[in-house]
């Protein structure tokens, strides 16, 4: 099925499928392909209004019943790490970060598979081989930087984060990290990390992906102050996560014509580009 704007990019929406974060829920996509030469442009302009991207494809949640999903992200200024943080910040503070162009490594990968056989074993992406897991780095038509953490005195790879860098922030696409350190925090620790990014960078926001009210697998991102969430066609501040429901509907519930007509495209001007 798809539904086109009088002007490019084309709108397509997925078959329903199993929902990976609430049991008994089916999941529904709307998306586009992300190419050409407008292709940073549309990626800053889709990321403003709750889409996300995978590889070379930009999406957003749309289901027929459902729509817990929340795309949420950190005001920069906004942020104040909280006393749990500042441990986090300290226990790592020995960590070296290096970013490094969208390439995928041995190194990599090996973390890649330790961190999903502890965390995510049944998940999605449990059976990506090493092509697949190249794809997943590399297939990017945008300005995208690989960001890894290493203990500089066991000289090993402890975590990676796959980052988009956007006209008014920073994107973490995914991230994973080493599950035998359960006591550094490491996931904390790389959000924290890109707030710091984005502050040097003058940036203003942090994007994180979806928040699920009521999945555990995405509730950390609620203890992060100075979040915003897109509720109606616009970011809102996160006062109290516990006002947020998985049943309520955070998008819109107008026919997917409608909800690509609604969508503001990018209007040509120039992206950012991060400082090395």
């Amino acid at each position: 099925m798809r539904h086109t704007l009088p002007i490019a990019p084309q709108f397509y929406v997925t078959a329903p499928q199993p929902c990976p974060y609430l049991p008994g829920r089916m999941e529904r996509k709307l998306f586009t392909a992300l190419q050409g030469e407008s292709a940073q442009r549309l990626n800053d302009g889709l990321s403003k209004q709750g889409f996300r991207r995978s590889q070379n494809v930009l999406y957003r949640p749309s289901c027929a019943d459902c729509a817990a999903c929340l795309s949420a992200r950190i005001s920069v200024a906004e942020f104040t790490a909280s006393k749990s943080q500042k441990r986090t910040a300290r226990r790592n503070a020995h960590l070296k970060r290096r970013a490094t162009s969208p390439w995928a490594t041995e190194e990599q990968y090996d973390l890649f598979r330790r961190y999903l056989e502890s965390r995510h074993a049944t998940g999605g992406m449990a059976d990506m081989d090493t092509f697949e897991f190249a794809a997943m780095i590399e297939e990017t038509p945008i300005r995208t930087r690989v960001v890894e953490y290493s203990d500089p005195e066991e000289d090993t790879l402890i975590a990676v984060c796959l980052t988009d860098i956007l006209d008014d922030g920073v994107s973490m696409v995914y991230s994973f990290y080493e599950p035998d350190l359960p006591r550094a925090s490491l996931g904390t620790h790389v959000i924290l990390d890109h707030i710091e990014i984005a502050r040097e960078n003058d940036l203003p926001y942090v994007y994180l992906g979806y928040w699920v009210p009521g999945s555990p697998k995405m509730g950390y991102k609620a203890a992060f102050s100075g979040l915003e969430v897109y509720i109606g066609n616009s970011w809102q501040k996160m006062r109290d996560p516990e006002a947020f429901r998985a049943q309520a509907h955070p998008l819109v519930n107008d026919p997917i014509s409608e909800q690509v007509a609604n969508i503001a495209l990018p209007d040509g001007g120039p992206s950012q580009r991060l400082r090395p």
